[in-house]
């Protein structure tokens, strides 16, 4: 199979490299267009609900709230930038978005919208309870995209408090 468009999501952390070195090592023989995506997860409307209850004190933590989601935007565009630029050297035309929202859905519109052949991402490993009240973004997208996805396995969660305590 060849692929033409690869959606790509991605974070700051060494499984969003990963993910990058393997989109770039799959679209490199096909030219493929990369479109590397990332979800800031918030949701502002649960801090609304409190400032009738709460007053000023709500409002005042909101203001903070916004400063910190404006410099963890900021944060995401230089790396996406950094990643776009990474692949551009390697010869390849990139794109690069972000949301404000679950990771899950927002990949999967992305790809649909987009009209990706393929979607590349990492998981994090999670296993039994963590998975079951964090989710699992990888087993959304795998069940739900409209195209083929590759999942980068990352370090097992379990794994490494082991390695850490022991």
């Amino acid at each position: 199979m060849t692929y033409q468009k690869i959606l790509a999501a991605l974070d700051g952390s060494s499984q969003g490299e990963a993910v990058f070195n393997q989109a770039i090592a799959i679209a490199k023989p096909y030219q493929a267009q990369l479109l590397f995506f990332h979800a800031l997860i918030f949701d502002g409307r649960s801090m609304e609900a409190y400032s009738g209850i709460y007053g000023q004190n709500v409002m005042s933590l909101s203001s903070s709230l916004q400063e910190h989601i404006e410099a963890q935007t900021q944060e995401v565009e230089t790396w996406l930038q950094n990643y776009s630029q990474r692949a551009q050297q390697e010869g390849l035309t990139v794109e690069y978005d972000w949301k404000i929202d679950d990771p899950s859905s927002w990949i999967r519109e992305t790809a649909k919208s987009w009209d990706a052949d393929l979607v590349i991402l990492g998981r994090r490993g999670r296993r039994g309870l963590a998975e079951i009240f964090l989710g699992s973004v990888s087993n959304h997208v795998v069940h739900y995209a409209p195209c083929s996805v590759l999942v980068v396995q990352g370090k097992n969660v379990a794994d490494s408090d082991a390695s850490e305590n022991g």
